[in-house]
């Protein structure tokens, strides 16, 4: 969790949730946000209409900052999504499969650049 949230305080760092940490738990959130499926089910879900999920969105972006970044198993999807979720026309456009496919598409070309076949 952010510092600026607990004011440096560790205390509510150890709170748990169903046994996890928050920071766990938004871990774990924006990691499943580098995935287009899950992306376009938020969109289906109607949560990137709610203006409390877009500042929730907005919270998370701390993970951007290196002392977080370690903890990303996938840094550049997932930061690059968490980037284009704060664009109102891109929360609007992963509800079409299309747009979805292409992201789909292009993960799996980047993830296998450099590979022979």
């Amino acid at each position: 969790m952010p510092e600026s949230q607990t004011n440096g305080a560790a205390p509510s760092a150890d709170r748990r949730y169903g046994g996890h940490t928050r920071f766990e738990l938004e871990l774990e959130f924006v990691q499943m946000l580098s995935n287009p499926l899950y992306l376009n089910h938020l969109a289906v879900q109607k949560y990137l209409d709610k203006p409390e999920f877009i500042e929730y969105l907005k919270y998370l972006q701390y993970f951007s900052e290196d002392k977080y970044i370690k903890y990303l198993s996938y840094p550049g999807p997932t930061l690059r999504a968490l980037e284009l979720l704060q664009e109102e026309r891109f929360r609007k456009e992963i509800i079409i499969p299309e747009v979805v496919d292409r992201m789909v598409r292009e993960g799996f070309e980047a993830a296998t650049a450099g590979l022979q076949r």
